[in-house]
Parts: structure tokens; sequence; C-alpha cells
């Protein structure tokens, strides 16, 4: 107990790996930054003693935008960017302390670090992604699962994927759950329904990267199955092509690609929406149907990979592989009134039980397991009742 006091007399260092500030906003960058800013939160209320525990972000120059946190400086370090930046620039500049890299990549030149890996996708699912992409991803999530000091990842159905496709050890992996604070928090932009003249009630939502693990090639033809039904498809979100292989262009006329959308935009959708449809082939989360439902929106998904572990009875599940059972999905929901109804009443109780503030503290869990700290409190001597949550 007397050596871990000395070791802790100085303030010890968390560097956050913040290279996704390079890139828009999608799903792991969702997660790294609100993560974040939960932790900033938690430092603000004295939850986190910033004399005990300090922390930093490291990015290169080339950043997007800034979180602009009032306890987590910063940095902009080194020449480079992208991967030679993580590979060989984050490690020097981390030297001193605990990298914490949130996006499923990492330097694997640092042991002392703990890494998000989000799912195996690129290994259980390739036939999706280039071969480069997922080769340099499987070879990535091997190795750091054998080199860090704990993985993180979303799901249970994650953990089991990561331990099958990347040999990481069972024991080294903990699960910590998303959280959807973000979207109750904005305000909605309805300007975007007056722009593509949509009708509350008139349209079916689909939100995410344009690939072929989203199976909008199915939706197409599901939404030209329902073609009598007067429904409009709105895809919403950006793309990143050079990971994915060629897909087919969706070409129904009754399919309106709105592209990139603001998070107050996207909030309208979901408000307006008649259902949101996710027939996703494999996730390790599901962070937009949480979004959804989150927002009273009924949902269509898959009955595949974590899905049915996040949402439970909260939605109606489809089979990805069959255009004509998402038809049915979707027309039975737009059809039923009572049961839109029930699904939107058992998404929002679904929905409370998922926030980011849990992931920030079960994360500090981790932080605190790994720093070997379990007899010191990370708190604020004036807030003594603060007990970070451990998960089991």
């Amino acid at each position: 107990m007397r050596s871990k006091q000395l070791a802790y007399s100085k303030s010890m260092k968390i560097y956050i790996n913040a290279r996704f500030l390079t890139r828009s906003i999608s799903g792991v960058e969702r997660y790294a930054t609100e993560l974040i800013k939960e932790i900033d939160a938690l430092i603000d209320t004295g939850k986190i003693d910033k004399q005990k525990l300090s922390f930093e972000m490291l990015v290169p120059k080339n950043i997007k935008y800034d979180l602009t946190l009032k306890h987590i400086p910063l940095k902009k370090v080194g020449y480079f960017s992208g991967h030679f930046w993580e590979q060989v620039e984050l490690p020097f500049y981390s030297k001193n302390g605990l990298l914490l890299s949130l996006c499923t990549v990492s330097t694997l030149f640092k042991l002392n670090q703990i890494v998000t890996i989000h799912d195996a996708a690129f290994a259980a699912n390739s036939i999706n992604f280039t071969w480069i992409f997922s080769t340099w991803y499987k070879i990535l999530s091997v190795g750091l699962g054998k080199i860090a000091k704990k993985i993180l990842t979303v799901s249970n159905f994650s953990k089991q994927e990561l331990s099958y496709y990347c040999k990481i050890p069972y024991e080294k992996i903990r699960v910590v759950y998303e959280g959807n604070e973000h979207i109750k928090k904005i305000k909605p932009d309805y300007s975007i329904l007056y722009r593509n003249e949509l009708k509350t009630g008139s349209f079916v939502l689909a939100v995410s990267n344009i690939n072929p693990n989203k199976n909008f090639s199915s939706i197409a033809k599901a939404i030209e199955l329902l073609n009598g039904k007067n429904l409009t498809f709105v895809v919403a979100g950006g793309s990143r092509p050079q990971a994915f292989r060629q897909i087919e262009p969706l070409t129904s006329k009754q399919i309106k690609c709105v592209g990139y959308v603001s998070d107050e935009e996207l909030k309208a959708l979901y408000e307006h929406a008649a259902c949101f449809v996710y027939p996703s082939f494999y996730e390790g989360f599901g962070l937009p149907p949480l979004e959804a439902i989150t927002c009273g929106c009924p949902v269509v998904i898959s009955k595949t990979s974590a899905l049915p572990e996040i949402f439970d009875n909260a939605v109606l599940y489809c089979d990805p592989y069959s255009p004509d059972d998402i038809a049915n999905q979707i027309n039975k929901l737009i059809g039923d009134q009572t049961l839109r109804e029930e699904l939107k009443k058992r998404g929002l109780e679904r929905a409370e039980q998922f926030s980011w503030r849990s992931c920030a503290q079960e994360t500090l869990s981790v932080i605190k397991e790994v720093l070997d700290l379990d007899e010191i409190s990370l708190e604020s001597e004036s807030i003594p009742n603060f007990e970070i949550i451990k998960q089991k």
C-alpha cells in the first residue's frame, strides 16, 4: 500500500490517441468523442481528481475539429499523419504514460496501452472490405491483442468475435456498452424535411456509411416491393469508398440520398420517419438504431451479430438476406399504429439502459485496474460519495 501511495504522489498521465479528430464523425469517432466529453465532465465535477490522474489528447496537425474541453488539453505533435503518425510518432510522444486508443487502431510499438476494438468485421466479414484494409486491420488487432494491457469492446458478441478471430485472451477483453445522451441534447433542424419535401411518416430512413455490409441493395429491392405504399426511402450519411469493395448503385426512384447530414438534421429525420431500417449483415453494437429508438422512432433491424443483444424486444427483426422479409416487416410496422406505439415505448425504455456516463465510469474502472490503483480513490476529496462502477 505504501509503495502505491509513493507512486501516486505525482499525477499519473493518460494520453488519448486523438487521430480520430482528423476524420469526419461516424460511429467509432462518435464513441471516442462522447466518451472523452464524459471523462472531462467527471473531472469538472470532481469525480476524477486531475491532481491524481491527468489526461491529454495527442493528435497530428491535420485535424478537422477540436473538442474544446475544460480539463483535457489537445496537443498537436509530430510531422506526419495517418497510420504512419500513429505507428511511429505516437509511441514517442506518449512514452511516459498510459495510452488510451478508442477507434480500433493504435500503435504496435507501445506496451502500456488500452485499446477499444469495436468489432471483428475486418476478419468475419472481410468480403466487404478490400484485401489491404482487412489484412492490415487483422494484423493490428492480433498484435494489439497480444501487447495491450486491456482490450475494450462494445458488446459480448464482439468480445467473442475478437477472441475467436484475433486470438485475444478472453479475460483480457472488457465489454463497455456505448451511450446515447448526445442525441438527446440536440435541437432538431427541420429544414432538411422542407428541402427534400419529406412529410411526417411518409419516408423510411437509413443512416450509415454506404458500404456493402449495410445492405442497402436489399433495402432498395424491399422498397420496390413496397411500391404501392407511396413511401420514400431516405439514405443519410457519408461514405468511405476506399475501404470497401465496389457496391451496386442505388437506382430506385423511391430512394433519396441526402448525403452527409448535421446532427440537428439527423434528429429531425429520426423524429419524423415512419420507421428506421437497419438490415446490416454485421454489427459490433449498432449506434444509429440506438439513436433512433432514443428519438422515439420505430426500428426494423437485422437479427444478426450484436443487434439482438443490444436491442432485445424493442425493435422488429428481419432477415437481412431476404428483401421480401425486410419489406414485410416495414409493411407490418407502418400498417399498425398500435405496434408503432408499443415499439416506441419499448424503445425508449431500452434506450435508458445505455449512457455515455456509464461508459466513461466503466472505462475509468479499467484504467484504474491497469494502473493497479484498486486501493486508491480517483475522486476529489470534496466529493466523498462517488464510487467508480466496476463491470462484473
